[in-house]
């Protein structure tokens, strides 16, 4: 489960709890899928945050949705993994990063990924962030524009708005229940491949953070990383909102011409039957991933 798995349906607060679980079983961890990882530790503004190094190449760094952490990406890790070197970070409070005395905020995580990213001397590099990944992806090169070479963001709003109303309404109540659900994931598969995390205190601070208003519109059109955006065609984002996300980007102003060199350089994938909770689980996405990476700049 990610930024908004436990929210497929929501509103009601009770039936997020119960479908929790679904979204608790996570995908073949990454261990036995690509024995041959590297990890470590990098002391960034207080934490010790954990990353997995996959493939080699030119870096690609990942960031996950809420909850989960680098098995989330299913597929396509492995996938991305065979062209490039991918950091897979785990988050504040998240995985194998444990958690410290500071709430959850998107600007801040942006910092964490800064500073990982100077830490591992990488330099200017690509950027692919899903759901709550993706709102600190888009802060890293808001706050940090000399540490994102491109960015591709997956299911991930740059609006509070963004999301259908009923989406913010359970995340209003998530607090409430935090308890329960934390509960629950403590004996699912998630809960047994992470047991350091604090799952209630997470979810408190995830339900806290999604509350805050936010509009990075002005922030985006600034943006001069190349981006891709990518959602499912059934996704917890509103089509509208996509559209005027890719506008703020440069892309959908015009023709692209019969050689489609009047394009802008922004790029926006549709994932055909899929949602913000599965998405991740087809190889679409780096399928989509793979040729926006490979243009030069």
């Amino acid at each position: 489960m990610q930024r908004r798995e436990f929210l497929a349906y929501a509103g009601l607060a009770m039936s997020t709890v119960a479908v929790l679980p679904t979204f608790a079983q996570p995908t073949q961890p990454l261990g036995s899928i690509m024995p041959n990882k590297k990890s470590g530790f990098a002391p960034v503004n207080g934490l010790q945050m954990y990353y997995e190094i996959h493939g080699d190449g030119e870096p690609l760094v990942l960031l996950h949705g809420g909850v989960q952490a680098s098995e989330a990406f299913g597929p396509n890790l492995p996938a991305l993994a065979k062209s490039r070197q991918v950091i897979a970070v785990h988050l504040q409070g998240h995985g194998h990063t444990k958690d410290i005395d500071r709430p959850l905020r998107f600007e801040s995580m942006a910092d964490d990924i800064a500073a990982l990213i100077a830490y591992l001397k990488l330099g200017k590099t690509d950027l692919l962030g899903y759901s709550l990944g993706g709102g600190v992806a888009l802060q890293t090169v808001i706050r940090h524009p000399a540490s994102v070479k491109r960015l591709i963001v997956v299911s991930a709003s740059m609006a509070q708005d963004a999301s259908y109303p009923e989406v913010n309404a359970a995340f209003d109540q998530m607090g409430l229940h935090a308890a329960q659900i934390a509960q629950n994931i403590k004996g699912s598969p998630l809960g047994k491949l992470y047991p350091e995390v604090n799952w209630e205190s997470l979810l408190r601070k995830i339900g806290e953070m999604e509350s805050q208003n936010f509009d990075w519109s002005a922030q985006v059109k600034q943006i001069q990383s190349p981006t891709e955006l990518i959602f499912a065609d059934a996704d917890s984002i509103r089509p509208e909102h996509i559209v005027v996300f890719y506008e703020a980007l440069g892309g959908g102003k015009r023709d692209a011409g019969l050689d489609g060199s009047l394009r802008s350089v922004a790029r926006l994938g549709i994932v055909p039957g899929a949602t913000h909770y599965n998405i991740l689980s087809t190889i679409m996405v780096a399928e989509m991933v793979q040729p926006f990476l490979a243009q030069a700049i």
